[in-house]
């Protein structure tokens, strides 16, 4: 059974920084897509940001310069380095792993900033 774990999350002030993390139980994880996503309360699913099997990213418009997003895939792991954070990045975040056909979401990490 495929898990994704995501951790990292928690309660920020403006500017601040926070690193979450999705480890994940995917067999040969180098091949694999990755994307964090985000749900703020009564908005929308939208792409934060995402790496491909050959480490290019893509940012959402509203992180670029802020956000960075990583991979190890030695570790199974990607990683999202947020920084500058705004109150507007407060939500639910999480991870999802794609290949062709096949798709597995996190269960999602709680991100805060307020002061």
């Amino acid at each position: 059974q495929v898990q994704l774990v995501e951790s990292g999350g928690g309660l920020v002030q403006p500017g601040g920084s926070l690193r979450l993390s999705c480890a994940a139980s995917l067999s040969i994880f180098s091949l694999w897509h990755l994307d964090w996503y985000r749900q703020a309360p009564g908005k929308q699913r939208e792409l934060v940001a995402g790496i491909t099997s050959g480490g290019s990213t893509n940012y959402a418009d509203s992180v670029k310069g802020r956000f960075t997003i990583t991979r190890d895939n030695a570790k199974k792991t990607v990683y999202l380095q947020m920084n500058s954070l705004k109150p507007e990045d407060t939500a639910v975040y999480f991870c999802k792993s794609r290949y062709g056909s096949r798709e597995y979401w996190g269960q999602g990490t709680q991100v805060t900033v307020s002061s």
